[in-house]
C-alpha cells in the first residue's frame, strides 16, 4: 500500500495541467529556478510503468525518510510544476500533508490543554469546523511541539475572545524554513488534491451529504488523500494576493493580506454542488479574512520545510524575504493616542519605500516601486505626501528631492528643480503655509569650512507642487529648526547647532550622527554617538556605538539617554513630529543588518517592534489628531467612535464604516438602503435623482433582524430628514434567526467593541447627537480600502462584470423549509415590525427583491439559497398583500420568478448584479420613490 501511495504521489503531476497562457512573462515577475534533472519518478508521463529497480529505489526511499507526524502522506512534488489559475509553480522540495482533515477530536485534545478551546462536535471523527484561521496554525504549533518539531510561526502576542478562539495574533509571522507542521500552502494543497480529484464520486458535497459534515475519510479508499474536494472547505496556509502569468519556484503566497486581510480557502464543502467545485477556485461566498469562523471551513495540515521560499504581492515583485508588521493599530494607540498614525521607510534590499497605515484594520506593508534612490523619507503634516531624496546622511555629492502621494501608486511625483536638495523635513510656517526645509549637501561635516560653504533652505509645497526656494543660512542643518527659527542643528560626525543665528559646536566635539530636532516646541535634540568620553561620562559606563540615544536641551546639555534592546544597537534615530516622548529608529544586529524598525518612548526607554525585515532604513512616523475631536472633552477618546479591532472580520469592517456614514450624512439623508450583498452591489446611490439623498448601509453577512436593529436603534433616531427606507427581501435565506448564533450582528459582535457599547450606555445618544462623534469615528481604526465607500455613500464601485453562470449554484437545498416554515414566518413579522416602526414616523418602505440567475427557474430552487418555488411564490403573494394592511409600504419585485430583464453583462455571479446593472435597477427604484406621496 506505501508503494501505490507513493506511486500515486509520483504521477501527481500529470494531474496538475490547466490550459496554458500565451501572455508573455514580466522579467521582473519571473523565478524561474533550474532545478537538478534526476532520473526519478517526477520525470514519469501518462502511460510509464516502473521497472523493478524502480520499485526498490522507492522501498528504500521509504527505509530512509524522517519520523514525519502520523496521518501523513508523502507528496513527490520535487522538480514538479503545478498551475494555480494562470500562475505556474515549481518545487524544489518534497512534502507530507495529512491524509484527512483535522478531526474535532485531534483538535480538541491539543487546543484545550493550550488555549483553553474546545469545540462541540457531534462526534470526534468530523472534520473540525467554525474555528479562525488562527486558531488553525495554533492546533499546527501544537502538533509540533507535540511532535517534537520546531514551530513553523512565530508572533508577539495572541488574542482570544470570550469563547477562547484566537481572533489575532500580533506579529504574526511564518517561517517556511523551518522543518515543521504547518497549513499546507495554496500550491502545495492543489499539488496534492490533484493526486485524486473527483468531487463527483469521492466526496461529500450538497448532491450527497444532506447538507451536513461527515466522517473524514469515508467517501475515499485506504491510503488517498481524502475530501479534499468536499465535506469541509479549507484554510491553507496563504494570503491572498493577486495570481500572475508568470513561474515561480516554492510559492508560499502574498506576503501580507492587503487592504483587507484577505486569507485563502481551497476546495468545496458539504454546502456545494460537485459540479461547481473548482480545485482553483480560492474563496467563499464573502471575503474571507483571518478571523473569518463558519460551520463549514476546516483544515489540513503539512510537514516539512520550504527552501528558498517566494513571497509575491499585488504589485507582481517576487522576494525571498519580506518584510512583517509587528505591532498591530490598538499597540500603536496606546502609545500614541491616535489610529491615524503611518509609519514609512526604505526597503534597503528593493531600493524603494515602503509604509504602513495603522488606520487600516488590516495592516499591510505597501511598498512603492520604481527605479528612485529613495533615502530619508518624511510624511506631510497632513499625512497624505511623502517627501524623500536621492542622497543618504554622510555620503557627499549632489541630490534630487522629490514628494509623491503616499498611496500604493506613488502617484504625483514631482520633482524640486534644484542642483542639489537632501534631508527634506515638513514644516508649518505661522502664517499655514507649508514648507520643506532641505540642505544642498549631506557630506561629513568635521571641516567647517566644507560644512559653512553648503547652505540650508526651504521651499513652499501646495497643491502639488513646488514654490520658489528661499535660502534660510549657510551650513547643512540638516536636523531640523525649531519653530521659533532660533536653533537649528545637523550631525553626520560632529554635532553642529546654529543658536540665535550663531553657529557652535555641540558634544564637546565629539562624533555624533542621526540628529533630529524635536518638533513639540522643546527644541530637544535627539541624536547618535561613537561610544565618546562625554556619553560614557553621563551614563555611567562603557558601551558601543549607537548603544544609546541620546537627547540634548536646547542648550546642548545632555539631559537623556536610552539604551537599545540587548544584543542590537540604534540606527537612523528620528523624533516622532508632534510628540515629544516618542522617537522612531532602526535596530542594527551584530552582522550590522538593520532588521528592525522601533518606536522608543523617551519618558520610560520602553521599546515597541513596528516591524522586521532585512534591511529597513530611515524610518519616518506620522501621527495625526483631529483638533475638533481632541478638544471635545465630553466624549471618551478610547470608546467614542472605535467601531471595529484590527484584523477583524468583514462584518465589523462594514458596519464601522456604515457608522461612519450615518454619522456624516445624519442630517443629510433621506434616503437608506438596507440589507444583504445584493442591494450593496447593485443600488448606487448617487444615481438616485433629485430630492432623494439615498445612503447605502447593506452589509454582509445580513439578515432581516439585523436591519430592524439598526433601524430601532440608530438610524430611525439620528436621520432626522428620512423618508424612505429600501430593504432587500432576500426570501431564500430567510433560513436565518435571530440570537447568539445567528448572522445578526447586533445580536452577536456587537459587544465586542467599545464605540458599540459607548453607544448603548448612553441609549443609542436619542437625547441628542454628541458634538465630535463624526471626527472620533473618523479617527479610529478603518479600513483604508474602503475609501471609496464613504465617496459613494456605500456602494462598492469595483465589482467587475462576469454573468449569470451557466450552472447554477443552490447551497441550501429547496426541501429546507418544509418542516422549518417557522423560520419564514419569523423574517415575515420582523418585516412588519419594520413596516409599522416607519409608519409611526411617516416613512415609506420599499420591499426590494432582487434579480438571481434565472436558469433558476429551470430547477425547484427559488434562488441560491433554495427555497421551494411554490413556497417563494406564496410568500410573495403574501407580501404583496401588505400594501393594503399598511400605506406605507410598497413592493418592487425585479426578479420576477427568473423572468426579468437583467442580462448576463449586468451580472457578478449567481445572485449578485455587477457595476453595468446598477443603473437600471436603481433607476427603477428611483420611480418607484417618486410615486410614494
Amino acid at each position: 500500500m506505501k508503494w501505490c501511495v507513493i506511486l500515486m504521489c509520483a504521477l501527481s503531476g500529470l494531474f496538475c495541467a490547466c490550459s496554458s497562457s500565451d501572455k508573455s512573462t514580466s522579467q521582473n515577475d519571473a523565478i524561474d529556478d533550474e532545478l537538478p534533472d534526476e532520473p526519478n519518478l517526477d520525470s514519469l508521463t501518462l502511460g510509464d510503468t516502473l521497472s523493478v529497480k524502480d520499485s526498490l529505489d522507492i522501498e528504500d526511499t521509504l527505509a530512509k525518510e524522517e519520523v514525519v507526524p502520523a496521518g501523513m502522506l508523502l507528496v513527490k512534488a520535487k522538480g514538479a510544476t503545478v498551475v494555480l489559475e494562470s500562475m505556474k509553480v515549481k518545487f524544489s522540495y518534497d512534502f507530507w500533508i495529512s491524509k484527512s482533515e483535522v478531526t474535532c477530536g485531534e483538535f480538541n485534545a491539543l487546543m484545550k490543554p493550550a488555549t483553553g478551546l474546545a469545540l462541540a462536535c457531534e462526534n470526534d471523527s468530523l472534520p473540525v469546523t467554525d474555528l479562525t484561521y488562527y486558531d488553525a496554525v495554533l492546533l499546527a504549533n501544537e502538533r509540533s511541539k507535540a511532535e517534537g518539531f520546531d514551530t513553523a510561526y512565530t508572533y508577539l502576542k495572541k488574542y482570544l475572545d470570550s469563547d477562547k478562539h484566537c481572533v489575532r495574533l500580533e506579529g504574526f509571522e511564518y517561517l517556511p524554513a523551518k522543518k515543521a507542521v504547518h497549513l499546507p500552502t495554496e500550491a502545495e494543497w492543489i499539488f496534492a488534491a490533484n493526486q485524486d480529484w473527483n468531487p463527483q464520486e469521492k466526496a461529500w458535497t450538497a448532491d450527497n451529504s444532506d447538507y451536513k459534515l461527515h466522517p473524514v475519510c469515508s467517501k475515499a479508499d485506504e491510503g488517498e488523500i481524502c475530501d479534499m474536494a468536499g465535506n469541509a472547505l479549507e484554510w491553507v496556509n496563504d494570503w491572498f494576493g493577486r495570481l500572475r502569468d508568470t513561474t515561480v519556484t516554492n510559492f508560499v503566497g502574498a506576503p501580507d493580506g492587503g487592504s483587507l486581510g484577505q486569507r485563502v480557502v481551497k476546495g468545496g464543502s458539504y454546502r456545494n454542488q460537485a459540479a461547481l467545485i473548482n480545485v482553483l477556485s480560492r474563496g467563499d461566498i464573502y471575503t474571507v479574512t483571518s478571523v473569518a469562523r463558519e460551520d463549514y471551513v476546516g483544515f489540513r495540515l503539512a510537514y516539512g520545510d520550504i527552501p528558498n521560499a517566494v513571497w509575491m504581492g499585488d504589485n507582481g515583485r517576487v522576494a525571498s524575504s519580506k518584510v512583517t508588521p509587528l505591532a498591530n493599530a490598538t499597540s500603536i494607540y496606546s502609545y500614541t493616542d491616535s489610529y491615524k498614525t503611518k509609519l514609512v521607510f526604505r526597503n534597503e534590499e528593493s531600493g524603494n519605500l515602503s509604509y504602513i497605515d495603522y488606520s487600516n484594520g488590516a495592516l499591510s506593508v505597501v511598498e512603492i516601486v520604481d527605479t528612485l534612490e529613495s533615502y530619508h523619507p518624511e510624511i506631510s503634516p497632513d499625512g497624505n505626501h511623502v517627501a524623500f531624496c536621492t542622497q543618504f546622511e554622510g555620503n557627499e555629492g549632489e541630490s534630487s528631492l522629490y514628494v509623491r502621494d503616499l498611496n500604493a501608486e506613488g502617484s504625483n511625483l514631482v520633482k524640486l528643480n534644484v542642483k542639489s536638495a537632501a534631508i527634506p523635513r515638513w514644516r508649518v510656517l505661522e502664517n499655514g503655509d507649508t514648507v520643506i526645509v532641505y540642505v544642498t549637501d549631506v557630506g561629513v561635516n568635521k571641516s567647517e569650512a566644507t560644512f559653512l560653504s553648503n547652505s540650508t533652505w526651504q521651499v513652499p509645497f501646495a497643491n502639488g507642487k513646488f514654490g520658489t526656494p528661499q535660502k534660510l543660512f549657510d551650513g547643512a542643518y540638516h536636523g531640523g529648526i525649531s519653530d521659533d527659527d532660533r536653533l537649528a542643528v545637523t550631525g553626520a560626525r560632529l554635532l553642529r547647532a546654529r543658536v540665535d543665528d550663531r553657529d557652535t559646536l555641540w558634544y564637546n566635539g565629539e562624533q555624533a550622527c542621526n540628529v533630529s530636532l524635536s518638533k513639540d516646541g522643546q527644541k530637544q535634540t535627539l541624536f547618535l554617538d561613537f561610544a565618546s568620553a562625554t556619553g560614557k561620562n553621563f551614563v555611567g559606563s562603557k558601551y558601543s556605538a549607537h548603544q544609546y540615544i541620546f537627547v540634548a536641551d536646547s542648550s546642548g546639555k545632555l539631559i537623556q539617554s536610552v539604551a537599545a534592546p540587548k544584543g542590537f544597537t540604534f540606527d537612523h534615530t528620528e523624533w516622532v513630529a508632534g510628540d515629544g516622548r516618542l522617537a522612531v529608529a532602526t535596530l542594527t544586529n551584530s552582522n550590522g543588518s538593520h532588521t528592525e524598525i522601533v518606536l522608543v518612548n523617551m519618558s520610560d526607554g520602553s521599546v515597541v517592534e513596528l516591524a522586521k525585515g532585512n534591511e529597513l532604513w530611515h524610518p519616518n512616523l506620522w501621527i495625526y489628531t483631529n483638533p475638533r475631536a481632541a478638544e471635545n472633552k465630553t466624549l471618551d477618546k478610547d470608546s467614542a467612535g472605535v467601531y471595529m479591532n484590527p484584523e477583524d472580520a468583514l462584518a465589523s469592517y462594514m458596519m464601522r464604516n456604515n457608522m461612519e456614514l450615518l454619522w456624516r450624512y445624519r442630517d443629510s439623508a433621506n434616503v437608506v438602503i438596507l440589507g444583504s450583498s445584493r442591494p450593496l452591489n447593485a443600488l448606487s446611490p448617487k444615481e438616485f435623482s433629485s430630492p432623494f439623498f439615498a445612503v447605502n448601509f447593506a452589509h454582509v453577512p445580513n439578515s432581516i433582524y439585523a436591519s430592524h436593529d439598526y433601524l430601532e436603534r440608530y438610524l430611525l433616531v439620528h436621520l432626522k430628514k428620512l423618508k424612505y427606507i429600501v430593504i432587500s427581501l432576500d426570501i431564500d435565506f430567510w433560513y436565518k434567526t435571530d440570537g447568539p448564533e445567528s448572522d445578526n450582528f447586533f445580536a452577536t459582535s456587537f459587544y465586542d467593541y467599545p464605540g458599540y457599547v459607548y453607544d448603548a450606555n448612553h441609549d443609542y445618544w436619542k437625547d441628542g447627537y454628541p458634538d465630535g462623534l463624526l471626527e472620533s469615528t473618523e479617527n479610529a481604526i478603518s479600513m483604508v480600502e474602503y475609501d471609496r465607500y464613504f465617496a459613494d455613500r456605500g456602494r462598492f464601485m469595483a465589482n467587475e462584470c462576469y454573468s449569470w453562470g451557466d450552472t447554477v449554484e443552490i447551497t441550501l437545498d429547496s426541501t429546507y423549509y418544509d418542516d422549518k416554515m417557522y423560520l419564514i414566518e419569523n423574517s415575515l413579522e420582523t418585516l412588519k415590525k419594520i413596516i409599522e416602526m416607519a409608519a409611526e414616523k411617516d416613512i415609506y418602505v420599499v420591499g426590494l427583491i432582487l434579480p438571481q440567475n434565472p436558469k433558476y427557474k429551470e430547477t425547484g430552487a427559488f434562488g441560491r439559497y433554495g427555497l421551494r418555488r411554490s413556497v417563494a411564490k406564496t410568500i410573495i403573494e403574501e407580501i404583496a398583500g401588505y400594501k393594503t394592511l399598511y400605506p406605507n409600504f410598497a413592493l418592487l419585485d425585479e426578479n420576477k420568478m427568473g423572468e426579468h430583464d437583467y442580462s448576463d453583462d449586468m451580472a457578478l455571479d449567481f445572485d449578485h448584479l455587477c457595476a453595468a446593472g446598477a443603473p437600471k435597477i436603481t433607476s427603477r427604484v428611483d420611480s418607484l420613490l417618486k410615486t410614494l406621496k
